[in-house]
């Protein structure tokens, strides 16, 4: 039984460090497109 409640303790952590991994992933991502759009925006001017 306590095998079972580390295991499931450290799988827990794997989880919520890895959401956090990928909400940093999409802020990443869409900075770049962001910046992708101004730069096209001012090569049109």
């Amino acid at each position: 039984m306590r095998k079972l409640i580390v295991l499931l303790a450290a799988a827990s952590a794997l989880v919520v460090a890895s959401c956090n991994t990928v909400a940093g992933v999409g802020k990443d991502v869409s900075a770049a497109g962001h910046a992708m759009t101004k730069t096209a925006d001012d090569a049109k001017r």
